[in-house]
C-alpha cells in the first residue's frame, strides 16, 4: 500500500513531467499553425531562393575568378557557400516578427494572450517555425552547390549538424525580430529597424571574407555577432575537411544560449504589444 508521503512524491515528480510535456506540445501546436501559413503563400519560399542563387552564381563566380579574397587554399566559392546560407537564414528570420504586429492589428494576438498558453511557448513556436522555413534555404544552397562543384560533406552527422545549426540560427534571429516587434509595435518602424540590422550583422561576420582580413576593431565586433558563430558552424559542417575556427561546441553553445535568453525576454515583453 502506498503511503501518503510516497504518493505526494510521485505527484511532485509527475506534475513537472506533465508540465514539460504540455509545454512542448503547445510549442509544437504554435509551430504547426505558423508553418501552415505557407500553404496560403508558398511563393515566399521561391522568391527567397533568388538571393542565394544570385550570390553564389554571380558574386561567387566573379570573386573566384579574380582571386581577390585569400581563403587559405580553399576555393572562394566553397568558402562563401555556408556564409550565403547563413545570410539567407538571417534575411528570412529577421522579418518574422512582423507577423505578430499583423496578428495584433487583426485581433488574433488578444485571443492568444488571454489563453492559458505560456508566452514563451508562443515565442518558441514562432522561432521553430522560422527554422523550418529556413530549411528550404539550405536545400536551395545545396542544390546550387552541386553544379558549381562545391565540395560538400554529405555524411549523415554533417547533414544533421547543418539542420540543427539552421534551426538554431533561425530561432535566434526570429527571437531578435520578435524582440524588435515588441518594442517598436508599428509595421513601418519594424521594417526600418529590420533593414537596419541585416546589413551590419551580415558584413560584420565571417560570411564572405575571413576574420583575418578585418581590422582589429571589426574583429571585436564580429566576435560579438552571433551570425559569426553560425557561419563558423556551417562552414565546418558543410565542407569536406574544413575545421571550425573557434570550436563547434562553442558555436552551438552561443547560438543556443542567446536564443534562450531572447526567448525569455520576448516572453516577458509579449503582452506589451497590446498595451
Amino acid at each position: 500500500m502506498t503511503s501518503p508521503q510516497h504518493g505526494a512524491r510521485l505527484n511532485d515528480w509527475a506534475n513537472p513531467a506533465s508540465s514539460v510535456i504540455e509545454f512542448i506540445y503547445k510549442t509544437f501546436v504554435v509551430t504547426e499553425l505558423e508553418v501552415r501559413k505557407l500553404r496560403h503563400n508558398p511563393t515566399q519560399l521561391l522568391t527567397r531562393a533568388v538571393q542565394p542563387v544570385l550570390w553564389l552564381v554571380v558574386f561567387g563566380q566573379v570573386f573566384t575568378s579574380i582571386r581577390a579574397i585569400p581563403t587559405g587554399g580553399l576555393p572562394y566559392l566553397d568558402f562563401m557557400a555556408p556564409g550565403i546560407l547563413a545570410q539567407s537564414i538571417l534575411f528570412m528570420a529577421i522579418f518574422s516578427g512582423l507577423s505578430i504586429i499583423w496578428e495584433r492589428d487583426l485581433g488574433i494576438l488578444h485571443k492568444l494572450l488571454v489563453s492559458p498558453t505560456p508566452r514563451v511557448t508562443l515565442v518558441l513556436g514562432k522561432a521553430l517555425a522560422a527554422g523550418i522555413r529556413s530549411l528550404s534555404q539550405a536545400i536551395i544552397v545545396y542544390a546550387v552547390a552541386f553544379p558549381l562543384r562545391i565540395q560538400l560533406d554529405l555524411s549523415f552527422l554533417a547533414l544533421v549538424g547543418v539542420v540543427v545549426t539552421v534551426l538554431l540560427t533561425a530561432a535566434l534571429f526570429s527571437n531578435l525580430s520578435l524582440l524588435v516587434a515588441c518594442l517598436i509595435k508599428t509595421q513601418e518602424g519594424f521594417m526600418g529597424i529590420g533593414q537596419l540590422l541585416t546589413m551590419p550583422l551580415f558584413f560584420a561576420s565571417n560570411a564572405i571574407y575571413p576574420l583575418a582580413l578585418m581590422p582589429s576593431w571589426l574583429q571585436v565586433i564580429s566576435s560579438l555577432n552571433p551570425l559569426t558563430y553560425a557561419v563558423d558552424a556551417l562552414r565546418s559542417l558543410m565542407l569536406v575537411g574544413e575545421a571550425s575556427t573557434y570550436w563547434l561546441g562553442l558555436d552551438f553553445g552561443i547560438l543556443l544560449g542567446v536564443t534562450a535568453v531572447l526567448a525569455v525576454v520576448c516572453g516577458r515583453l509579449y503582452p506589451n504589444l497590446v498595451t
